[in-house]
C-alpha cells in the first residue's frame, strides 16, 4: 500500500473518531440537560428505554475508538493492511469496507466458521 492510501485510511478514521466523540458530547449533554420529571409511567418507561438504546449505541461506539487508534497506530508502525493471522495483504475493498480490520477475508471467514462451530 502506498503512502496516499494510507494517508486516506488515516484521514479517513480520524474523521470517524471525531465523528464518534462529537455525538458522545451531544448524548451527555441531552442526558444531562434532561432533569424533567415525568411523573406518567409509560412515558417514564419510553424515555429511559431511549436512553438506554442510546447508550448502548454509544458503548459500541466507545468499542469502535479502540480500534481506531488501533489502527491509526497500526499505520504508524507500517502494519496496517496486513493480516495479523496469515500475514498477507487485506485487500483494498475490504479496508474501504471496514478500515479497522485486522483481518483479511479468509481469515475472518474462518475465524466465522469456527465460532458458529463452537456455538452449537
Amino acid at each position: 500500500m502506498d503512502k496516499t492510501q494510507l494517508e486516506l485510511f488515516r484521514t479517513q478514521l480520524l474523521l470517524k473518531k471525531q465523528e464518534i466523540l462529537t455525538d458522545a458530547g451531544k448524548t451527555m449533554t441531552e442526558m444531562t440537560d434532561q432533569t424533567t420529571n415525568v411523573p406518567d409511567p409509560n412515558d417514564r418507561a419510553t424515555l429511559e428505554s431511549g436512553r438506554s438504546f442510546e447508550l448502548r449505541i454509544r458503548d459500541r461506539e466507545r468499542k469502535l475508538l479502540t480500534k481506531i487508534d488501533e489502527a491509526i497506530a497500526r499505520i504508524d508502525e507500517g502494519s496496517y493492511g496486513v493480516c495479523e493471522d496469515c500475514g498477507e495483504e487485506i485487500g483494498l475493498k475490504r479496508l474501504e469496507a471496514r478500515p479497522v480490520t485486522t483481518l483479511c477475508i479468509d481469515c475472518k471467514t474462518i475465524q466465522e466458521t469456527r465460532e458458529k462451530s463452537v456455538g452449537q
